[in-house]
C-alpha cells in the first residue's frame, strides 16, 4: 500500500469516530455528544485558552495531541471517568487500538500521533497536563449547562467531581481553579449532583 492509500484508509477509519457517543449532553440537552465533537470542541478550547497554560505550551502540537486523544475509542469505546474500574479495565484496549490505528498510518506519521497519544495519556509535558485539563473541564462545563443531568443519571456526586478533576486541572491549568471551584459550587447549589452519601 503507497502512503496515500495509507492515508486515505485511515482517514475513512477514524470517520468511525463520529459513531462513538459520550456521557455528557450537548449544551442544549437534546442529545448525547459524540467524540468527534468533543475532540473539536477541545481543539477550539485549547486554541482560545492556551495563555492560561501553568508552562509555555507548543499551540500546534496541543491542537494535534486533542484532535488523536480519543480516537482509540473507535475500538475501546468511551468509558465514563467515574466509573474507576471500568478506566481501569480499558486501558489495554486502548493500547490495542492505539497500535491498530496508528499503525494504519506511514511509519513518520504512525509514530508522530502515537507519541502525542502517548503523552497525552502520561501527563508528563506542559502540553499533555493543559490539554488533559481542559478535557476534564470540557464535560464538566457540558454538564452545568443541562442542569447536571448525566451526573445525576450516572449517580455522581460533587465530592467525587472535585476529587478526580480538582488536581488534573491545577496541574495543567492552575489560573483556572476559581473558575472551575466556582462552577461546581453553582451546580451543587443547583441541585446538579446526586446527595452525597
Amino acid at each position: 500500500m503507497d502512503r496515500l492509500d495509507q492515508q486515505l484508509s485511515f482517514i475513512r477509519e477514524i470517520d468511525k469516530l463520529k459513531n462513538i457517543f459520550r456521557r455528557s449532553l450537548i449544551t442544549d440537552g437534546t442529545r448525547y455528544e459524540n467524540d468527534v465533537e468533543h475532540s473539536w470542541h477541545l481543539a477550539v478550547m485549547v486554541t482560545l485558552l492556551s495563555d492560561y497554560a501553568a508552562e509555555p505550551v507548543d499551540l500546534l502540537r496541543m491542537v494535534k495531541m486533542v484532535l488523536v486523544h480519543d480516537i482509540v475509542e473507535i475500538d475501546a469505546g468511551d468509558t465514563i471517568v467515574y466509573d474507576t474500574n471500568a478506566r481501569k479495565e480499558v486501558v489495554q484496549a486502548e493500547q490495542a487500538a492505539a497500535d491498530r490505528l496508528f499503525g494504519m498510518l506511514p511509519e513518520d506519521q504512525s509514530s508522530e500521533l502515537r507519541v502525542l497519544w502517548d503523552e497525552f495519556e502520561a501527563r508528563v509535558t506542559p502540553e499533555a497536563r493543559f490539554a488533559r485539563a481542559l478535557d476534564r473541564l470540557q464535560p464538566i462545563m457540558l454538564n452545568c449547562a443541562t442542569d447536571g443531568r448525566t451526573w445525576r443519571e450516572n449517580k455522581v456526586t460533587y465530592d467525587r467531581v472535585v476529587a478526580l478533576n480538582r488536581p488534573i486541572i491545577e496541574a495543567g491549568a492552575p489560573v483556572l481553579l476559581p473558575f472551575f471551584d466556582q462552577l461546581l459550587l453553582d451546580a451543587r447549589e443547583n441541585g446538579c449532583f446526586r446527595e452525597d452519601e
